[in-house]
């Protein structure tokens, strides 16, 4: 008698790469799996907050899977006509000493003279702060700064401080900048969402320039649920992950979106899926770390005439799926001046073949891809 596989109702749906349009593709076709939600993670106590101030924080069971390096990458050739030496101090996130170490090792095998000291405390708040008193000469944080270390820094100098992408962040690894997903309760019908309609859903400053949504028939379904309110799930401001979806979704040519009003905040991230799980008419976000409910992920686009990508592994490795993250560098920079010529160099090797297998070889982060990286080295020359 053959076996018969039961498949828990507790399952997590989400979609693939939204395939282009071709003659046997059509556009707007998805392919779905399911998959088990994740076990719950919990917040760090004061014990695992000191511990990573410390030595760093405790690493994550690695994705078994792991990508390929992007072949569009350029090699580092080595300097032979510039002296690349001398002493800096800087700090890091806790999630990035062994990334940043091995970075720095590897920059020294080609110019020993050069010492980079990235000693404890590990935390991203501390060493923006730093730089900011002139303490430290850059600092390697694990998400967007907080905006109230970007205006304390202007004031100090009168421009911004240069940020640059140097790395992607993680797939789903807790605490190690997983990507964001936005998802719904899973007998919702809807099959995909812009940050257009996202804004119109969440801001009450509608700088995409959409009309307030809130309802799910402006979204496209009918019949029961088309006079049905959508009900809005987040992480109360401050927030990485709050923060990050301001800056993406809501905030437009150096206009930053504000929140509606009636967002039910939670303080953490860690509640958010279950609220959508226990709301039929619910929508929210959170990491791809904290998806520990079965609720129903949504394929996202930037703009309403897409391409929608879903939270999947490639579309996240490749950097295609549109709430992927990064890792920071951040410097004084004044805008029209030149870096230090050792720090540019380091920051070229970072931004290199050699520096992305580095990241590739510590297998918690994703590479940056060609295209991210061509970003980042444009900004060192502004």
């Amino acid at each position: 008698m053959p076996k018969i596989l039961l498949i828990p109702s507790v399952l997590l749906t989400t979609g693939v790469l939204l395939f282009s349009q071709t003659a046997d593709r059509p556009k707007e076709k998805m392919v779905e799996w399911l998959s088990p939600p994740l076990p719950p993670n919990h917040p760090q106590t004061p014990q695992d907050e000191e511990r990573g101030r410390e030595l760093g924080r405790a690493e994550p069971a690695f994705e078994f899977l792991q990508p390929s390096l992007d072949p569009a990458l350029p090699a580092y050739p080595p300097r032979k006509d510039l002296a690349i030496s001398g002493n800096f101090k800087a700090a890091c996130s806790d999630v990035l000493p062994r990334l940043v170490k091995a970075w720095i090792a590897g920059f020294r095998k080609l110019y020993p003279n050069v010492n980079i000291d990235v000693a404890p405390p590990y935390a991203g708040s501390l060493g923006a702060i730093e730089l900011v008193r002139g303490n430290l000469d850059f600092v390697f944080v694990s998400r967007e700064l907080r905006p109230e270390d970007i205006s304390a820094f202007k004031a100090k100098f009168g421009y911004n401080p240069l940020s640059v992408a140097i790395s992607g962040g993680s797939y789903r690894h807790f605490g190690f900048l997983d990507a964001i997903g936005f998802f719904v309760n899973k007998e919702n019908p809807l099959e995909k969402i812009s940050f257009d309609q996202l804004d119109a859903i969440l801001s009450r400053t509608h700088d995409r320039g959409g009309e307030p949504i809130t309802k799910w028939g402006q979204l496209g379904l009918s019949g029961e649920w088309a006079d049905k309110p959508i009900h809005t799930y987040g992480i109360k401001p401050w927030n990485g992950f709050e923060e990050f979806i301001r800056q993406r979704v809501l905030s437009v040519d150096g206009r930053r979106g504000e929140w509606r009003d009636d967002i039910n905040f939670d303080k953490v991230v860690f509640p958010v899926a279950g609220r959508v799980e226990a709301d039929r008419y619910g929508i929210g976000y959170s990491g791809l770390a904290y998806i520990d409910s079965a609720v129903k992920l949504l394929p996202l686009s930037q703009h309403d005439g897409g391409p929608y990508y879903s939270p999947s592994y490639e579309n996240v490795a490749r950097a295609f799926y549109p709430l992927s993250r990064v890792l920071y560098f951040n410097i004084k920079k004044e805008p029209g001046k030149p870096l230090n010529p050792t720090i540019q160099e380091f920051l070229r090797f970072v931004l290199s073949r050699q520096g992305q297998q580095i990241v590739l070889d510590e297998a918690l982060f994703l590479p940056l891809r060609a295209s991210q990286l061509e970003a980042s080295l444009r900004l060192l020359e502004q």
